[in-house]
């Protein structure tokens, strides 16, 4: 990744060279010793190992099953390997299918960015960019950007996915995603990051707890068991138990009206929910309590002293990656739509930090 991403220094020149060299690449490929594979087989093979169902991914190609089934057939003969065993549910790569399912992806990659560099040398924001969120961010952080960016940038195609972050470290990894909105300190040391903004910790207390009253909280007046978790499968939720030092089981236990439930929940609305209607508290980022004159009446908001408790987002993406003007694009926006209740990390590309 050159140091100026987020600048626009890609010129024709360069546009022509980078082409020249991917047709080498995918010509070499091509005529040893696969010249007969075509791009269309290997886009078959890739989905047949992300679905791990022939129907599917003839589904997610397109294609009927009878074609995709007869292309990947073609490809084992040419190669004259069986790629895929097929007498497993979900049918799984062999040894040999996995690492050329791998360098598939490789293929495939390079050849799509000889459409990207060309738009990139016009100044275009065009094509398609794959991104990764998380379930507790993405509902609040992406119906107002997704609108500008279609808005702003009618030839961008974004395509969506909430994920964990294990599940977009993967994705990104393995290359079926372009980049991932990351909850930080993360370490991948394989993968770029770059700080965007902070977003603040609050306290979601039911009206009749004990530290409604409170002007502010500190993390250490919180009644362990009064706190309602997110599972520790999310990362805000591992951070919630950092924060306050609590082990996580299999659930918390929150006595609540003099009740004691045992529940692991799995969203943000289900822990307001809970704390609304059975009391108790949580914390929940600043976010996802936008606007604040929605909050129901029987609970109250609480900010934490200093210092606050915050979740750090980050980009992340691959070192190889290309995309830079979508990048751009879509990082510039997303800041520029934050409300002032979240903080542009000091340390993100200036060139992002500048739309805001």
């Amino acid at each position: 990744m050159p140091a100026s991403f987020g600048r626009n220094n890609t010129t024709t020149r360069y546009a022509i060279s980078e082409i020249d060299k991917i047709d080498r690449a995918i010509n070499f490929i091509y005529h040893y010793p696969m010249n007969s594979i075509t791009l269309v087989q290997l886009e078959y093979l890739v989905s047949v190992a992300e679905y791990g169902h022939f129907g599917r991914a003839a589904a997610a190609c397109c294609v009927t099953q009878p074609t995709l089934s007869m292309q990947i057939q073609k490809a084992e003969q040419q190669l004259g390997a069986v790629l895929f065993d097929r007498s497993r549910t979900p049918v799984v790569p062999t040894d040999v299918g996995r690492k050329v399912v791998a360098q598939a992806r490789v293929v495939l990659r390079e050849a799509a960015r000889l459409a990207e560099l060309c738009s990139a040398a016009e100044g275009l924001v065009a094509g398609v960019l794959r991104v990764g969120v998380l379930p507790t961010l993405g509902p609040y952080l992406m119906p107002q950007l997704v609108s500008a960016l279609a808005e702003r940038y009618p030839q961008l195609q974004l395509v969506l996915e909430e994920l964990q972050t294990e599940v977009i470290v993967e994705r990104l990894r393995e290359e079926s995603l372009d980049i991932g909105l990351v909850a930080t300190p993360h370490v991948a040391a394989d993968l770029l990051q770059w700080p965007l903004f902070s977003e603040p910790l609050l306290g979601y207390v039911h009206a009749q707890h004990a530290l409604a009253g409170h002007s502010s909280l500190r993390l250490a007046e919180l009644p362990p068991e009064d706190v309602w978790l997110l599972s520790e499968a999310h990362c805000l939720g591992q951070l919630t138990r950092d924060l306050c030092h609590l082990s996580g089981g299999r659930g918390e236990q929150c006595l609540a009206f003099g009740r004691t439930f045992q529940f692991e929940s799995g969203s943000i609305e289900m822990l307001k929910q809970l704390v609304a209607h059975n009391g108790g508290l949580t914390l929940l980022p600043a976010l996802s309590v936008e606007p604040r004159a929605a909050l129901p009446d029987m609970v109250r908001l609480i900010p934490f002293a200093a210092p606050a408790p915050a979740r750090h987002v980050s980009l992340a993406c691959r070192r190889a990656y290309v995309k830079q003007h979508a990048v751009a694009a879509f990082a510039q926006l997303l800041l520029a739509t934050l409300p002032g209740a979240v903080a542009l990390a000091p340390d993100a590309p200036a060139a992002w930090r500048a739309a805001r």
